[in-house]
């Protein structure tokens, strides 16, 4: 509080129209979202997009599951998990037959190729995260893992 017992206004209100597009929580998400991408893809293996990724990370975790599932798992709809499945697949990174629990869906798993690029890849995500994360402390780095867990 200032002397006159009024309260100073956030910076952001003396931009014009009140709007300041550097303090903006989806703004700042994107440009740090661009700078992560720009060290994912200058460290990563095997040309792996972040999406081809996820997916190969989470057949790792989880094993065999229908596409279906494995879309929700990586918060892909079903066209998108669709086309990063038959890439994947065209490389012999993962492969797709009938789920034997419903023969209506399409099962997908690492291969052993795919396999072995995982495993790779996880060393690099490491090392990317690290990289992401390194203009932070390490109590700022878990804050801002336990903040960005609490709002997805």
């Amino acid at each position: 509080m200032q002397k006159s017992g009024k309260v100073k206004p956030p910076a952001s209100a003396e931009v014009p129209g009140g709007y300041e597009l550097d303090a903006q929580v989806g703004f700042l998400l994107r440009v740090a979202m661009q700078r992560h991408t720009s060290i994912f893809m200058s460290n990563m293996v095997d040309e792996l997009t972040q999406t081809q990724f996820a997916v190969m990370a989470k057949l790792n975790e989880v094993g065999p599951c229908s596409q279906n599932h494995l879309g929700r798992l990586v918060y892909l709809d079903a066209a998108t998990i669709k086309g990063v499945v038959d890439r994947l697949g065209l490389r012999d990174l993962v492969a797709t037959g009938a789920d034997p629990n419903d023969r209506r869906r399409r099962a997908v798993s690492l291969t052993e190729k795919g396999s072995r690029v995982v495993e790779a890849a996880i060393g690099v995500a490491a090392d990317v995260t690290a990289k992401t994360l390194r203009p932070l402390t390490v109590d700022e780095q878990r804050t801002l893992t336990r903040l960005l867990k609490k709002i997805t």
